[in-house]
């Protein structure tokens, strides 16, 4: 069963995630949600990323809030079942880091 985290467990999940970033732009935490806009250099690369995103997706039983324009993926994770951030939604945003 998937628990809601706290405070302090959140913090310390977000300070590792951000480690694995590529990129100057972090993931941020805006209440019960995580989010960052990743970009590509082409349509075809934010879409191709976004098909491998859908499969790990699937296999964590895990779904994203995502919208992209162009070379834009715009990412909200949250997990609605706890009404808050769990552990599924950093196990989602490290694949999505280490994919990109």
């Amino acid at each position: 069963m998937t628990t809601k985290m706290k405070d302090e467990q959140i913090n310390r999940a977000l300070d590792e995630l951000n480690k694995l970033c590529s990129d100057d732009v972090l993931w941020e935490r805006e209440g019960d949600c995580i989010k960052k806009t990743f970009k590509f250099k082409s349509f075809i690369r934010a879409f191709g990323w976004m098909s491998q995103m859908a499969i790990w997706a699937e296999k964590l039983r895990h779904h994203p809030e995502w919208f992209n324009v162009y070379n834009k993926v715009d990412v909200r994770l949250t997990t609605h079942d706890v009404n808050g951030l769990s552990e599924l939604d950093f196990k989602l945003a490290e694949k999505m880091e280490k994919f990109r």
